[in-house]
């Protein structure tokens, strides 16, 4: 399997503190050595990683204009999450909670998610295998580790992951602005699986159709729509507070567990 690069001071960080053993390399900018950039140094050292000082020019050349803190790894890919494995996993959680992203394609967006699914406790981001964005370094870099602990599963066809869901004991609720229940008057307690859509698009309509319910978020501003990392991030939340009231969420150590063994 061919290497790949993450950049950032926040996914090389949380690569080294999990699984150290996925670095190749370090590569850190020739004149950082503040104290973010020397701790991610140490714990390359510690885990006896190679490191190499670089001028900026080939790290622009290796990633390019993008924002990298001075900060590159060349690391081995984490093998993904097959469609199989995840309806396995899913059939063991408690109560699973689960996302699914319809059409989302800008990977600053897909990594906004990430972080926020890792931070509410979700199984598994689902997204489909064409016309959305990918796991890049772009993505990884916004996620801030989060894509180290929450798999990505990219699925063949949307709309048949989540008929395989619901048969797997999930409901299936879907965001629309239009519709007339708002997201905190319906239960999103126990196995549970959201969809959004692309910001302004929304969701497609025969993943509309596949939706048990739809939710609406409430909103006084004049804004027809929020940006899907927005959004994502109001209704995990939502969700995240209904579970942890109802004292039947998710164990998010579990669900890290069986992400990553």
């Amino acid at each position: 399997m061919a290497s790949e690069r993450i950049y950032g001071l926040h996914s090389v960080r949380a690569l080294l503190a999990r699984t150290p053993q996925r670095v190749l390399r370090l590569y850190i900018q020739q004149g950082r050595t503040d104290q973010r950039a020397v701790a991610i140094e140490i714990l390359a050292r510690d885990a006896g990683r190679p490191i190499e000082r670089v001028d900026a020019g080939r790290l622009r050349g290796w990633v390019g204009e993008v924002a990298h803190q001075g900060v590159v790894a060349e690391v081995v890919p984490l093998p993904p999450l097959t469609e199989d494995e995840f309806y396995a996993r899913l059939g063991e959680a408690r109560a699973p909670l689960v996302l699914a992203l319809d059409g989302v394609q800008d990977p600053h967006n897909l990594g906004a998610c990430l972080r926020t699914a890792d931070a509410c406790g979700v199984l598994a981001l689902i997204v489909p295998r064409d016309r959305a964005a990918t796991l890049n370094a772009t993505a990884r870099k916004v996620a801030a580790g989060a894509a180290e602990t929450t798999p990505v599963v990219t699925v063949t066809n949307l709309s048949r992951a989540l008929k395989l869901i619901r048969d797997a004991g999930l409901w299936i609720v879907g965001a629309d602005a239009l519709a007339t229940q708002r997201a905190d008057q319906a239960d999103l307690t126990g196995g549970r699986c959201l969809v959004l859509g692309a910001e302004g698009t929304g969701l497609r309509e025969l993943t509309r159709r596949n939706c048990d319910w739809l939710v609406s978020l409430p909103s006084l501003g004049s804004v027809e729509s929020l940006n899907v990392s927005v959004a994502t991030g109001m209704l995990l939340y939502e969700a995240l507070r209904q579970r942890q009231t109802a004292g039947s969420g998710p164990d998010p150590a579990q669900s890290r567990r069986q992400g990553r063994d």
